[in-house]
């Protein structure tokens, strides 16, 4: 489970399950998904990222079960025989029981094969590619000015960041589970990712900051007030490079 269908968590949860596969399949077929792409068009981001894996990328036509009609028997499996009769107490929770429950359904006999899932793996992956040997920088990315509410946005949602930060440039950056905000490579907010929409996420210690900046701005500043305001003419002939022997004409 990810937290929505756009294309940065799109990216993020299929690398992350290829790196648990540890191989890049040779071809990752998707069905006119919005954040992958459809027809000639690709979603920003998804040719570099083909590209960094060496992989093929096939988008399936509108209206066409024969294609996709494995997967769609799988996820109809999932749900019949994994869902019911289950809670989950969070979408992290969701996908540590689905984790647990796939390593037991993958070891055992699926009659259709005849075989048990556990048992092909390893000829799956040495028909598969090597993982790319640079890392891929994915996830979602931003780059803005901290105002003087002292909250970025992330999606939909708004996460406070230091208030010492306003004003300044600071780099958004966010993977599935995260959001953090940094300026120049200096972490100042670390939040828990809301899956929620339209939220806003708070850190105390931002709020603790923001009071003591407002109550020191509102003290009243010490001017020191100077009783002789006398100056020393001397003072404009030094200025000119005067001497007393000089001769004004």
């Amino acid at each position: 489970m990810i937290p929505t269908r756009k294309t940065e968590d799109l990216l993020l949860g299929s690398w992350e399950l290829i790196q648990q596969l540890q191989r890049v399949p040779r071809r990752l077929i998707w069905d006119n998904e919005p954040g992958i792409g459809r027809g000639l068009r690709r979603a920003e981001g998804v040719a570099s990222f083909m590209g960094t894996l060496a992989t093929k990328l096939v988008l399936l036509k509108p209206r066409d079960p024969e294609s996709k009609g494995i997967v769609e028997r799988r996820n109809g499996f999932f749900e019949t025989s994994f869902m019911p009769g289950r809670t989950f107490a969070s979408p992290h929770d969701f996908n540590v029981q689905f984790t647990d429950w796939l390593e037991r359904a993958n070891a055992r006999v699926v009659r259709m094969i005849k075989t048990r899932p556990i048992d092909l793996i390893d000829a799956d992956r040495a028909a598969m590619l090597a993982l790319p040997p640079i890392p891929l920088h994915l996830g979602w990315r931003n780059r803005v000015r901290l105002g003087r509410d002292y909250y970025v946005r992330c999606d939909t949602n708004d996460y406070s960041v230091d208030p010492t930060a306003i004003g300044r440039i600071v780099d958004v950056s966010a993977d599935l589970n995260r959001v953090r905000v940094r300026i120049d490579g200096r972490l100042v907010a670390d939040h828990a990712r809301v899956w929620a929409r339209g939220m806003t996420v708070t850190d105390p210690a931002h709020v603790e900051t923001a009071r003591l900046l407002r109550a020191e701005f509102q003290q009243p500043r010490i001017i020191e007030v100077v009783d002789d305001l006398t100056r020393d003419l001397a003072d404009y002939d030094r200025a000119f490079g005067l001497s007393a022997d000089s001769q004004v004409i």
